[in-house]
């Protein structure tokens, strides 16, 4: 049963209401000695809390996403060292549901393995369309996390589809890889042993490449994440302009880098958005969003941001919603919005004359 699916939770409730009706009916029935009578009773007292903890706890987990499955709870997936994948010319996708495809593979430029799952629009393989390349957007996710987040808490790729049914965005090929391959999270920053921006701006571009019709150069190429993943959709459009065109970040992480991850002050500043959008000089267009309510991302961030790029080539767009919390809620809401921009600033998929 999956950690994140209704069922799971579903069954949590109706536990924690049995263990409260079991508590009603045997209270008072309780035999033997007085000492084991208070011991039956604080057993079913902590089956009481222990049930309702679970409920709570899977339902912080599915609002914010933090773990995608049973293993990365756990800690028992594979990592990058010890499950090497195959090449980006023998990887080999895998249908799923809803369209989805997924992969792993090992990256020639970085040397990283991860998971990377892919989902194209009808008009993909529309007849009118099989001549068009189309437009990538990559969906970046928090920390802990994983691209199933998209899938299980995310709305993806539905919520895309009901804009694009709307005339509200672009048919996008989505791609979504794993932001912190072998469970080792650099900000999405290449750092002496583990070159994991290389992984998501090479490695990962070139795997969609290969496999799918994507349209080239970065008025192609977008970026949308959230939290960490926000953090790495502003970053990696200013250390790659030749790569992306478009970056949009949902509550992202401090934008001058966090010191837990990148503990070397100079290469946590080569790293992050403040420093890169006044640096880097970079002809991109970066929307950054938050709410007012938002303690991890307070709109104070993003001002800082905006101000440190004007008189540069960036453009930059920002959103503050007035309620919300750092989680899918708000983030889905934002969905009109950011596509809705990206929409604007790459380009659109047309069928050939």
């Amino acid at each position: 049963m999956s950690l994140t699916g209704t069922p799971f939770f579903v069954v949590l409730v109706i536990a924690t209401v049995l263990a409260v009706l079991a508590t009603l009916l045997l209270w008072g029935r309780a035999r033997g000695p007085r000492p084991l009578r208070w011991l039956a009773r604080i057993l079913l007292i902590g089956l009481c809390q222990l049930t309702a903890i679970c409920v709570v706890a899977v339902a912080i987990n599915n609002s914010y996403g933090l773990y995608a499955s049973w293993d990365d709870l756990l800690g028992t997936e594979q990592d990058a060292v010890a499950m090497p994948g195959p090449p980006v010319a023998r990887a080999k996708f895998n249908d799923g549901p809803n369209g989805i495809k997924d992969t792993y593979f090992r990256g020639a430029k970085s040397q990283l393995s991860g998971q990377v799952m892919v989902w194209t629009p009808p008009q993909y393989d529309d007849p009118a369309y099989r001549k068009t390349r189309f437009p990538v957007v990559m969906l970046l996710h928090g920390v802990p996390g994983s691209p199933q987040s998209w899938l299980e808490q995310g709305g993806m790729p539905g919520d895309l589809q009901q804009l694009v049914d709307a005339n509200a965005a672009h048919p996008f090929i989505l791609a979504m890889p794993v932001v912190n391959p072998g469970s080792v999270d650099t900000d999405c920053s290449d750092t002496p042993h583990r070159k994991t921006a290389t992984w998501m701006a090479t490695d990962v571009t070139d795997l969609i490449s290969h496999h799918f019709r994507t349209a080239p150069g970065p008025k192609n190429w977008g970026l949308l994440g959230f939290s960490t993943g926000g953090y790495c959709a502003a970053k990696l459009p200013l250390q790659y302009p030749k790569t992306f065109g478009a970056g949009v970040a949902f509550d992202p992480d401090p934008l001058t880098g966090d010191p837990d991850v990148l503990t070397d002050p100079a290469l946590r500043q080569r790293n992050s958005p403040q420093w890169l959008v006044r640096n880097a000089k970079a002809d991109v267009g970066l929307f950054l969003a938050t709410s007012a309510q938002d303690p991890i991302s307070p709109p104070a961030n993003i001002e800082r941001f905006k101000k440190a790029a004007e008189g540069t080539r960036t453009r930059v767009r920002t959103l503050v919603l007035p309620t919300g919390g750092h989680n899918y809620g708000t983030w889905t809401r934002m969905y009109p919005a950011a596509f809705g921009w990206l929409s604007q600033e790459l380009e659109t998929p047309r069928p050939a004359a």
